[in-house]
């Protein structure tokens, strides 16, 4: 028989445990928290988005994105959804977006502890791990009370972010001690930081957008979704769905700037074709200010801002403007460039983009090629997903994998 010890009950932990367990593997799962799966509970917004059946490895992210397509695949993709039908889990999908018919988070949490104590896999809570050494082929894990040998240990314990539910960034410290490198971990699906004497006017405004990464003057990538503008810079999905990049460009001091357009409902190309259309609009709103105006379409602290930033008068005249002015106010409308200075931290990132090199695991198994019998899934690996139940479609593939080599003892 194997003793398989697991660090971290989270997503990826619990995976992997149920996956790993049969009758010749005994499996324990270590958790620093009272309970197994706390940073499940406010996933999804307390709803948990579980997975996305648009998955495409364009939607995960990493220094070694070729290897990503051995993890998410057709046939992994596959396991995740049958893992959870086998969980008894009813889904509710909306737009491509898995939840459970429960509308709650702790739905599951609570059939994974189910089929993990069916499992009689073994969990130890409040059990903060402090070190873990290899002598021989037996794993030594340590905490300040207590020693567990193993044959096979299992590295889950998340990254940096949310720090709250208990990621305070361990793993990192013992994979690095056992001899893997480190990318350097930072922020991720996090709120963005720019600068702007105009943040205290639209804080609190929310609207849909489309976003047009430039880094170092080249376009790096694009979204579109609804934007929540703050006094500090900007956030919502499409936000946080940039910022990975931008963390990381930002810590080699790479020039990140973004440029808002505040009418994505309007495809055209080039900025004259904005005013033709703006001169179109006039035979309806001839008597109306250009404020008056833009206000049919936009927030009016919007519009204000952006008449300011333009240098227009409120109560100018759309015709009136001369050329200039309308193509300065066009591009402030489908343009509007902020420069950004940095993400918020680790408390509030949902996960963190960096870790452990995809290049430094067997992507078909998890395991190490390091320290045999040495695994590592979820968060700790150089892997982010963007928002929509990627991050935790990786977590439970992750845990698949891992679970079910162990399971199989293989090694190849």
């Amino acid at each position: 028989m194997k003793k398989v010890v697991i660090i971290g009950g989270g997503a990826s932990g619990l995976t992997t445990a149920i996956f790993a367990k049969n009758k010749e593997n005994e499996v324990i799962i270590l958790e620093r928290n009272k309970d197994c799966g706390k940073k499940i509970l406010i996933t999804g917004n307390g709803k948990c988005n579980y997975y996305n059946s648009k998955q495409n490895i364009n939607h995960y992210h990493s220094e070694n994105e070729d290897l990503i397509e051995k993890i998410i695949n057709k046939e992994t993709n596959k396991q995740v959804l049958n893992f959870f039908d086998s969980l008894g889990i009813v889904p509710k999908i909306k737009n491509g977006y898995y939840y459970p018919f429960s509308n709650q988070a702790i739905t599951i949490k609570n059939m994974l502890l189910l089929e993990a104590k069916r499992k009689k896999i073994t969990m130890k809570n409040d059990f903060l791990v402090e070190s873990i050494t290899k002598k021989e082929d037996k794993f030594i894990i340590a905490s300040k009370k207590n020693k567990i040998t193993a044959d096979v240990v299992v590295v889950a314990t998340g990254s940096f972010a949310c720090p709250k539910t208990g990621s305070d960034g361990m793993g990192y410290k013992f994979l690095n001690q056992l001899g893997h490198s480190i990318i350097k971990p930072l922020p991720a699906l996090v709120q963005l930081k720019t600068t702007g004497n105009y943040l205290k006017d639209w804080s609190g405004i929310r609207t849909d957008v489309k976003l047009s990464l430039y880094e170092n003057n080249k376009l790096k990538k694009e979204e579109q979704g609804e934007i929540q503008l703050t006094n500090y810079g900007i956030s919502g999905i499409c936000t946080f769905n940039l910022s990975g990049i931008i963390a990381r460009g930002l810590d080699k001091n790479k020039k990140e700037v973004i440029k808002i357009n505040f009418l994505p409902f309007l495809d055209f190309t080039k900025v004259e074709d904005y005013i033709l259309w703006m001169d179109s609009k006039m035979d309806f709103v001839k008597n109306r200010t250009i404020s008056e105006m833009l206000e049919a379409m936009l927030n009016y602290k919007l519009v204000n801002i952006i008449l300011k930033e333009s240098k227009i008068n409120n109560s100018s005249y759309w015709y009136d403007l001369s050329p200039a002015k309308k193509q300065t106010l066009v591009n402030n409308l489908i343009a509007f460039e902020v420069m950004i200075m940095g993400t918020n931290s680790f408390n509030e990132a949902q996960v963190c983009s960096g870790g452990i090199p995809l290049t430094e695991i067997n992507v078909k198994t998890m395991e190490s090629k390091k320290i045999k019998d040495l695994y590592i899934t979820g968060e700790l690996l150089d892997v982010v997903g963007d928002c929509g139940g990627y991050n935790l479609t990786f977590a439970w593939t992750t845990g698949i994998l891992a679970g079910l080599a162990i399971r199989e003892n293989n090694h190849d």
